[in-house]
């Protein structure tokens, strides 16, 4: 099983420079290998458009070249306007080729519907002004764990690491990342034994009900509270955005409050993010089977609930609780997006109909059990957890329990 494990990493002002000299060249690789693959453009008058701007066709891929990594590096570096691309490892380079090679294969695939998901757009060319850098070292750049706890990247040298946990394996590459609000970090890629992440088996499961006003409600009865951070951090947010458009654009102290708008929202996101693994952690820890309900997020995100929503982080949630379930030897399930996990009685199976946001409590009709309705949806998500891993495990149809019972 191949993993990620990232660490912050500290650049001396040389080594800053460097880095952004090796950024720079995986960009002119990039741009000069996209360049090979042209747009059809036709002038908008022969078009109907009466704007002068040119429209853009379907992009035109050009059959791979086998040649494309000696022609663009190995000979490029003779000339004297590539001579630059000595300073960038030449496994960088080569690793850039294979990932441009990797989006327009995800575009094809997503053309095709080999794909799932939404529609991936075709690579585009990178500008020197992206806030977001990263460069990939593999083996054969020969990048080492010094036995100090630096990191050593060739043409940048030794980096110091804030280590917060060990490797379990030799990397097989590090990719150097600098994010839009000027912090450096390394993603090792690590090969991990399968049974070394499993746990034993526990006793118990858990059925969760994502919410606003709480995040989750689980079936045993217990709440996640909400953080907010989002909402907590609008007025700092506010200030520091205030500040940036107060600024000339294209002069330094605008880059200057770019960045601190960037620090600012990279503290909130960093807070939402370790508030999902520690809850993950502690879900998948805990119980044998875990079950989410799916959620709607792209229609409810252009609602009037929009902002919440996006702050909830809803998404980033189950995707850790999934894979910590894989690693830890857990069950995941995702209950269907229709199963109508408010209007059913978990007490008796009695499907009353939907009711309207409002209504937080409700008296079951057929057996007069009070309800509240977040638990009560916990329970019946937990009910038809139990359903869809039991049916998966066996050919025969499982005896559906109270929460199953809808149709």
């Amino acid at each position: 099983m191949q993993l990620r494990y990232q660490y912050r990493v500290y650049l001396t002002p040389g080594q800053r420079i460097r880095a952004a000299g090796v950024f720079g060249c995986r960009r002119v690789v990039w741009n000069d290998a996209l360049a090979r693959t042209k747009p059809v453009k036709a002038s908008n008058k022969l078009l109907g458009n009466p704007n002068n701007r040119l429209a853009e066709g379907p992009y035109l891929r050009v059959p791979k070249n086998p040649d494309l990594s000696k022609t663009l590096i190995t000979e490029a570096k003779k000339t004297p306007d590539r001579a630059f691309l000595s300073d960038c490892p030449v496994g960088v380079m080569q690793q850039t080729l294979r990932d441009l090679d990797a989006a327009w294969k995800a575009h094809e695939d997503s053309k095709t519907g080999k794909r799932k998901g939404p529609k991936v757009k075709p690579p585009r060319f990178k500008s020197r002004k992206d806030n977001r850098q990263s460069a990939r070292f593999t083996r054969s750049d020969r990048f080492a764990v010094l036995d100090s706890g630096r990191l050593r990247l060739p043409k940048i040298g030794d980096v110091r690491v804030k280590w917060t946990r060990d490797l379990p394996s030799d990397p097989s590459s590090v990719t150097l990342i600098k994010d839009r609000s000027g912090r450096y970090f390394v993603s090792f890629v690590v090969e991990s034994g399968p049974a070394a992440d499993i746990l034993p088996p526990t006793d118990g499961d858990q059925g969760i009900d994502l919410g606003l006003t709480r995040f989750a409600v689980l079936a045993d009865g217990s709440h996640i509270a909400s953080p907010k951070y989002l909402r907590r951090a609008e007025k700092k947010l506010k200030k520091r955005q205030r500040e940036l458009s107060r600024k000339k654009k294209g002069s330094n102290n605008r880059d200057k409050a770019r960045i601190r708008v960037a620090r600012a929202h990279a503290s909130v996101a960093d807070a939402r993010r370790n508030f999902a693994h520690q809850w993950s952690h502690k879900l998948t820890s805990e119980n044998q089977a875990v079950y989410c309900e799916t959620l709607n997020v792209r229609g409810l995100a252009r609602t009037r609930l929009a902002k919440s929503v996006h702050d909830a982080g809803w998404a980033q949630f189950m995707m850790f609780c999934e894979y910590k379930a894989i690693r830890r030897g857990r069950q995941f399930a995702r209950i269907a997006r229709d199963f109508p996990s408010s209007q059913i009685c978990s007490a008796c199976g009695f499907r009353d109909g939907p009711k309207p946001l409002h209504i937080r409590q409700w008296t079951c009709p057929n057996c007069e059990t009070r309800h509240d309705r977040d638990w009560n949806a916990g329970r019946n998500v937990r009910y038809e957890g139990r359903r869809i891993l039991t049916a998966a495990s066996t050919t025969e149809p499982p005896t559906p329990g109270p929460g199953a019972r809808r149709r």
